[in-house]
């Protein structure tokens, strides 16, 4: 038996002393087959033990406490959600028990702190209506979904895999050809040093470029979403008008994800992004936390398009163009992360 973990298991302990991973797996396997969640809870325990004591065993642990935050019932698949689970998972726990678990079954189980906060938002994103009154404000954003919000994508998780379908790319436009490259464009337009957008789409695709291959560009001008895309270099290509909710669905996909290589950090943090973003685009993310309703407003004050530059779509990429016609600025960006 382990050193100091309770209870008796002759199979799980032969594995664990063998550091036997295939048989591991296979046992997750069998106890999840047979719902017996308090032996899959015991699994996860003991290879965390052993992993300690120099047994590479955490490929074992990560697969038994997401298999109990996907399919277990909430009294168990709550036990699993603590700062030091999830690391090596397919995505953030805080995700995967709210595919599965509405809020409602999981808050009595939960402990009050960041990481039940984190739940409740991704149920929020799910439709659910929460009681936030005992939770905490991490995210400084209301546990509602707003009535100018769209339906956000979502991951899906399955037992051994997971899907993070990117929102449909919108038809091209007639070719247009963007008259100015990066090294005319200050000739033609003037490009304006804008920190708050700027740090904003960093933060949005973080785990594309400092956890992946992925890099990000982002420019703002006094003129049009072409001047601008113009001054990222681009010299051709298509530019498309997209609707505000198309808008918040790529962005909040992309803050979402962890592109290539990067470790995924969930919708609850995508929306985040996407909001935060649009508020730099409209001068208020200094006065966060901002009202719903006056970004509502923004996000449709704000034009948004999709471009391109004539090539095919490979990995992770966010291309849009924005202008905010009172202000007489535009702003282009440019992320993409690859394998």
């Amino acid at each position: 038996m382990a050193a100091g973990l309770d209870g008796v298991d002759e199979q799980l302990d032969a594995l664990i002393t063998a550091a036997d991973i295939d048989g591991l797996i296979r046992l997750i396997d069998a106890r999840c087959a047979s719902a017996n969640w308090e032996g899959l809870l015991q699994l996860r325990d003991r290879a965390r033990w052993a992993v300690s004591t120099g047994r590479q065993l955490w490929p074992a642990a990560t697969l038994a406490e997401y298999r109990l935050a996907l399919l277990a019932p909430a009294e168990w698949a709550a036990q699993v959600l603590d700062e030091d689970t999830g690391k090596f998972s397919i995505g953030p726990l805080t995700e995967v028990i709210a595919q599965t678990h509405t809020w409602q079954s999981l808050a009595s189980l939960l402990p009050t702190g960041p990481r039940a906060a984190f739940v409740a938002h991704e149920r929020v994103i799910r439709g659910e209506v929460i009681d936030s009154s005992e939770l905490p404000d991490v995210l400084e954003m209301p546990f509602a979904l707003q009535p100018w919000e769209p339906p956000y994508p979502l991951a899906v998780y399955e037992s051994d895999t997971a899907t993070f379908e990117a929102p449909e790319l919108p038809a091209s436009s007639s070719e247009l050809a963007l008259q100015f490259d990066r090294s005319a464009a200050p000739s033609y337009v003037e490009i304006i040093d804008d920190d708050d957008v700027a740090l904003a789409v960093r933060q949005l695709v973080e785990a594309w470029t400092a956890e992946s291959n992925g890099k990000a560009e982002v420019v703002c001008v006094e003129g049009s979403a072409i001047d601008a895309v113009a001054a990222l270099g681009i010299s051709h290509g298509h530019i498309t008008a997209i609707t505000p909710a198309h808008a918040l669905q790529w962005l909040t996909w992309a803050g979402a994800s962890g592109g290539a290589f990067g470790r995924r950090r969930g919708t609850a943090l995508g929306r985040f992004g996407a909001w935060w973003l649009v508020a730099a685009l409209g001068g208020i993310s200094n006065d966060w936390p901002t009202n719903p309703d006056v970004l509502g407003a923004l996000v449709s004050e704000l034009q948004w398009f999709w471009w391109d530059a004539a090539e095919p779509v490979l990995g992770w990429q966010l291309q849009l163009a924005v202008e905010l016609p009172a202000e007489g600025l535009a702003w282009a960006i440019s992320a993409r992360d690859a394998t």
